[in-house]
């Protein structure tokens, strides 16, 4: 159908059947659920399926580390976590005392200080997953489909370089009836039986080695004092690492099994009786088990992540690996966090196809790096090295060295046309680290003395960030700085104006975050530039949060923020952000062209047409057209 408005003839989309979705994620685990939240934050619905008959019951992952918080932070969702779960503060030692027991050797904080604003904690995948569900419902209704078996995905590799083509075939079989459906994207979260990885031709790279290991989830009555703290153990009757889980009483043991040991004939009894052993001369009497299960470890990657740029491996379906550094939950969750936003900002037409590509260029690295870790700390945790005399020190030493990367916190994505740490000035800013997570600490915001974490004023609602540390306007360098930045930000050529769609906010897209130096108290609101004070909303109210101050607060002290960023306010710098939060570009506050050239990299000038309401067209009737022309192109 066209219809013609403005002398232009426009293609109006066509209603998609039932079984035509723009993206159909395969799977609601960790990676799929924080896709599909990601998706529904946009705005967009997707068709999500499990083979499960409902939600997740009991999770076999339960450590949430710190980056995996500063996620659920940034959706909203971090404050329930945080309540219910239980809080890792502290990790004791204990090794062979060479008289048949045990005994602890030393003790450490589970993440050094200023690495996170956020605690590493412990909860159950099923209430984590729990959590994500209710945000997707209250973003846009967004659910899951369960009792679905995907039985694997073809993609036409002709159609797929046309951005608008349902390119991608999903196979299904829900009760008994075969169902085919057909989308832009698919995302494999199948775990690591993957169907579709399977159906692709994929294979993982890889092997398992003859170590054997248990996990059981105990209410354990025992005289061993840190029976609720995490505890690694290491003795020559082998190595146990203890989990205290949410709730007070529950705790998860990780047990190495004798060598020899075959996962699929372990029973329970096995496992409580080597557990025993490792104890001594602790008792260890189980009340109750909730679970359990025994595996052999092995660390294996796929050989690809990515067809034609359509599919895409995610979480287990693409690497897997021991559970004991509490890795595979967090970092399949964060590759959910990275495609999520990528997806949604090419559908919504706000970037290029290849933005998606970034995902596989970034998370095969952080996939790899994960594989070498785990191989390393499974390796040192085992009670063979003790046994060929290694030093006992190496484990606890390898642990504590390793707090950033267990807290999340090591990922450095490369650079792409999304992170540019050729282009940055990193010495004008040194802990904001181009490739790597927006660190946080505490500013005063402008407008209500309020104080609280920067990274808030970065929540994960698609918009990129310029976030300008302008030092001490009330110098007039300063000043004249900032009012220019504002001028360009604000001019025709800006990518501001080039890719904000017309009539929307003007911060819709690219949101300037503004920290200042100096005393709050004494700048007043008409020194700020009005670019930064924008009027938006239903209402057309200026939005005067966007501001804050390196300043001591009322109640909570000074969070000293240019020294924590490594910024010379009589300086300033400017960083570009991007919706996940990390770090695209340091530049100086003057390097206006840098701003325009990172964003005509991979920025869409106006949305497409078919991003048009249907909705709006068939409630309001096709007159109505004609303003949803003049608000989209």
């Amino acid at each position: 159908m066209n219809l013609k408005s403005e002398g232009n003839t426009i293609s109006a989309p066509d209603l998609k059947s039932p079984n035509h979705v723009d993206v159909f994620i395969c799977g609601s685990g960790s990676a799929g659920l924080c896709a599909a939240t990601w998706l529904a934050r946009y705005g967009l619905t997707c068709k999500i399926v499990d083979s499960r008959p409902g939600p997740l019951d009991v999770g076999q992952a339960d450590g949430v580390q710190c980056r995996t918080v500063e996620v659920f932070d940034s959706f909203g969702i971090a404050e329930e976590l945080l309540r219910e779960a239980y809080h890792v503060l502290e990790v004791t030692f204990w090794v062979d005392d060479e008289k048949g027991g045990i005994v602890r050797s030393s003790r450490a904080p589970d993440r050094e200080e200023g690495l996170s604003h956020m605690p590493h904690v412990i909860l159950n995948q099923a209430r984590v997953n729990g959590l994500l569900l209710g945000a997707m419902k209250r973003f846009n209704g967004q659910a899951v489909d369960y009792c679905y078996t995907v039985k694997g995905v073809e993609v036409d590799s002709e159609a797929a370089s046309d951005p608008d083509a349902y390119c991608v075939t999903v196979n299904t079989v829900r009760n008994g009836n075969e169902e085919v459906f057909k989308a832009k994207y698919a995302l494999a979260c199948d775990g690591a039986h993957s169907a579709v990885r399977k159906s692709l031709g994929f294979k993982m790279i890889g092997d398992s080695t003859d170590s054997v290991w248990g996990v059981m989830d105990v209410y354990p009555r025992t005289n061993f004092p840190d029976i609720r703290r995490k505890d690694a153990l290491q003795s020559r009757a082998g190595s146990l690492l203890i989990i205290p889980r949410e709730g007070g009483s529950l705790v998860r043991l990780y047990i190495e099994l004798p060598s020899g040991t075959t996962a699929k004939d372990v029973t329970l009894e096995d496992l409580q009786a080597s557990a025993r052993k490792i104890f001594h001369p602790y008792e260890l009497d189980i009340a109750d088990t909730f679970w359990w299960s025994a595996y052999s470890i092995g660390q294996r990657l796929a050989d690809n992540f990515s067809k034609d740029n359509r599919v895409f491996l995610t979480g287990d379906a693409c690497h897997t690996h021991s559970p004991k550094a509490g890795q595979g939950m967090n970092v399949s969750l964060q590759d959910g966090y990275n495609i999520g936003w990528k997806l949604a900002s090419v559908l919504k037409g706000q970037a290029k196809p290849d933005l998606l590509k970034t995902y596989v260029f970034e998370r095969e690295k952080v996939a790899a790096n994960l594989i070498e870790f785990d191989r390393n700390f499974a390796k040192a945790f085992s009670s063979k090295s003790i046994k060929v005399g290694q030093n006992e020190k190496k484990f606890s030493e390898l642990f504590v060295q390793a707090g950033r990367y267990t807290a999340g916190l090591t990922a450095k994505y490369d650079d792409s046309s999304i992170t540019k740490a050729e282009w940055s000035k990193q010495s004008f800013a040194t802990n904001l680290v181009v490739g790597m997570r927006f660190p946080s600490t505490q500013v005063v915001r402008h407008c209500d003395a309020k104080a609280m974490q920067l990274v808030k004023a970065l929540p994960a609602d698609g918009r990129w960030r310029i976030v300008i540390f302008a030092g001490d306007i009330r110098q007039d360098v300063a000043a004249e700085k900032l009012k220019r930045l504002a001028e360009y930000l604000s001019s025709s050529t800006s990518p501001v104006s080039k890719y904000t769609p017309a009539g929307a906010d003007l911060d819709s897209f690219i949101e300037p975050i503004l920290v200042l130096s100096g005393e709050r108290i004494e700048v007043e609101q008409d020194q700020i530039p009005e670019y930064f004070r924008p009027v938006t909303g239903q209402y057309r109210m200026r939005d005067i949060h966007k501001t804050y101050v390196d300043d001591e607060s009322y109640n909570s002290g000074h969070g000293k923020a240019y020294e924590f960023y490594g910024v010379d306010p009589k300086r300033g710098v400017l960083a570009i952000v991007r919706p996940d939060q990390y770090v695209s570009l340091v530049a100086g506050i003057d390097d206006y062209g840098l701003i325009g050239r990172f964003f005509d990299g991979f920025a869409v000038k106006r949305p497409r047409s078919d991003q048009f309401d249907l909705g709006d067209i068939v409630r309001n009737g096709l007159p109505s057209l004609n303003g949803l022309m003049k608000q989209n192109l």
